[in-house]
């Protein structure tokens, strides 16, 4: 997921190659010295140092054979969350969302051109979904990445498509520029964006945005949960009142975090 900087003389290389490797590892898991240096393209002995260099410090663990990315960025990645002012001001109320609506509940915010999710929760007997806290994705492939798109001006939007592309998740993702310029007015019209298994098949999701000027840059707000659940009257009459409820909370305390 990492961001191209080329041949800038102005980068240093082997900070790149660093996190190369560190994202190789994040998506195998576990892993040897060999099947990541095939995976990144990088000699294994280059690997092998990268490697060592990150154990002594602490990121990287060795299990059964295998290196393994440490806690060391569980506890890197918390405080950073912690230090986010949308996360302090919106967790709370993003547990009341999922309480109220009996779904999962999530709050997001724009970096780099990709969706995060800073924070989620999940009631008792929601749909399960695998989609880890902190998860960077593709803005058009979800509901609160194209809320967040709406705040952004045309030429930003054409910004990230030209860096990050048109990627298809599922045979609904929209992967054509227009189609999804149409699709942002809309969500800037009705106020609330639709995601109708455009990332995964059988789940939908609505969002709205959250304007958290001085927090952080534009975030969004969403539930979602099973197709057959979210029909066009629940998310009008119900869910959508729920969600900018949600937000109108989170906006004040945003102006007095």
């Amino acid at each position: 997921m990492g961001r191209n900087t080329g041949n800038n003389p102005n980068r240093i290389g082997a900070v790149k190659n660093l996190f190369e490797v560190v994202e190789g590892m994040e998506e195998f898991g576990g892993c040897g010295v060999r099947e990541l240096a095939d995976y990144i393209d990088v000699p294994k002995s280059t690997v092998h140092i990268y490697l060592k260099s990150l154990e002594d410090a602490g990121y990287v663990v060795q299990r059964d054979g295998q290196y393994q990315l440490s806690l060391r960025f569980l506890q890197v990645g918390g405080q950073v969350r912690h230090n986010n002012g949308l996360y302090q001001v919106g967790r709370n109320e993003i547990d009341e969302l999922a309480q109220e609506t009996g779904e999962v509940a999530t709050i997001g915010c724009e970096e780099c051109g990709y969706r995060v999710m800073l924070y989620r929760t999940e009631p008792i007997g929601a749909i399960f979904n695998n989609a880890p806290t902190g998860e960077y994705t593709r803005m058009h492939w979800t509901a609160l990445g194209k809320a967040m798109l709406s705040q952004q001006s045309d030429e930003r939007i054409g910004e990230i498509i030209e860096e990050h592309g048109l990627p298809q998740a599922t045979e609904h993702t929209i992967v054509d520029r227009d189609a999804l310029q149409d699709e942002i007015e809309t969500v800037r019209e009705q106020g609330y964006a639709i995601e109708d298994e455009e990332r995964v098949n059988g789940v939908r999701s609505v969002a709205v945005p959250v304007s958290s000027e001085g927090v952080t840059a534009d975030a969004a707000i969403s539930v979602a949960g099973p197709k057959h659940d979210f029909d066009e009257d629940r998310i009008e009459n119900e869910l959508v009142p729920e969600l900018q409820n949600t937000a109108n909370v989170i906006e004040l305390k945003t102006k007095h975090y």
